[in-house]
C-alpha cells in the first residue's frame, strides 16, 4: 500500500527566476509542486487538477493575482497564500478581505514560507480531517455544515460562502449571544497575522450580512455592539449531519 500522497501546491508567478528555484526548494521539502506562469495557465491547469493549496503572486501581466484569488476562494474553496511585494500593502489587505489565508512579502525566507504553508493547511483542517460525526450548526432554519463547509438557508437552498466567510460564521455560531471584539474575531478567523488588518472584520461581516440577513440595515443575526464589536443574536443548536 502506498503512503499518503504528498501535499500538492500550485505556484503561480510570472517571474521564472523566482518560481523555478522556489518550486525546486518546495519539492525538496516533500511537496508535489505544479507551476504556472500566469493566471490563464493556472486556470488551465485547474481544469484537470485540484491542488491542496495555491501560492499566488499578486502582480502579474494579464489577469492579476487578486482576480484569480477571488475565483479560487469563491468557486474552488482552495486555501491561498499571496506572494506580495513590499509596496503592495493595500493589495494584501484586499486579498485577505476576499478570502486569502495568508501572505508573505518578497523577498522572503523559503523556510518561513514552508511554515506558513503548513500553518494554513492545519487551519484548513486538512490534517487531521474532521471526524465524520462532527455536528452541524442550526439557527433560525439556517444550517452550517462544518464538514462540507456548506451553508443552506431555511428553504434548503445552498448559499455560496467563501473560506473566510465560513470561518467568520462558524466563530459566531460557536459563541452565540456573546459579544466578540474585532481582535477576538481576527484571531478566530485569520490567525496570528490578522491583527494587522482589523478592518477586514467589518468587510467580512458586511458580506455575511448580505447573505444571511433579510435586512442588512436592521440585522437579526450579526448585530453591532457599539464600542464592543459584534454579537450573534440567535440561538444555535448542534445537530448530526443527517438531521441538518
Amino acid at each position: 500500500m502506498n503512503e499518503t500522497a504528498p501535499t500538492t501546491l500550485l505556484l503561480v508567478d510570472d517571474e521564472a527566476t523566482l518560481r523555478e528555484p522556489l518550486a525546486e526548494y518546495l519539492t525538496g521539502q516533500g511537496f508535489d509542486v505544479r507551476e504556472a506562469e500566469s493566471a490563464a495557465a493556472a486556470r488551465s491547469l485547474l481544469g484537470s487538477e485540484t491542488p491542496d493549496l495555491v501560492l499566488l503572486d499578486i502582480m502579474m501581466p494579464g489577469e492579476d493575482g487578486l482576480s484569480l484569488c477571488r475565483h479560487l476562494v469563491e468557486t474552488r474553496k482552495l486555501p491561498v497564500i499571496l506572494l506580495t511585494a513590499k509596496g503592495e500593502a493595500m493589495d494584501r489587505i484586499i486579498g485577505l478581505e476576499i478570502g486569502a489565508d495568508d501572505y508573505v512579502t518578497k523577498p522572503f525566507e523559503p523556510r518561513e514560507l514552508v511554515a506558513r504553508i503548513r500553518s494554513v493547511l492545519r487551519r484548513a483542517d486538512r490534517a487531521p480531517e474532521a471526524p465524520a460525526d462532527e455536528l452541524s450548526y442550526r439557527f433560525e432554519g439556517w444550517t452550517l455544515d462544518p464538514l462540507k463547509r456548506r451553508l443552506t438557508d431555511p428553504e434548503g437552498t445552498l448559499v455560496p460562502i467563501s473560506t473566510a466567510e465560513f470561518r467568520m460564521l462558524r466563530a459566531f455560531c460557536d459563541h452565540p449571544r456573546r459579544v466578540l471584539d474585532r481582535d477576538q474575531l481576527l484571531d478566530m478567523v485569520q490567525g496570528r497575522e490578522a491583527h494587522l488588518f482589523d478592518r477586514a472584520v467589518d468587510n467580512q461581516v458586511s458580506r455575511l450580512r448580505r447573505k444571511i440577513e433579510a435586512d442588512t440595515k436592521d440585522p437579526q443575526f450579526i448585530q453591532t455592539v457599539r464600542g464592543g464589536g459584534y454579537r450573534f443574536g440567535a440561538d444555535v443548536t448542534r445537530v448530526a449531519p443527517d438531521e441538518a
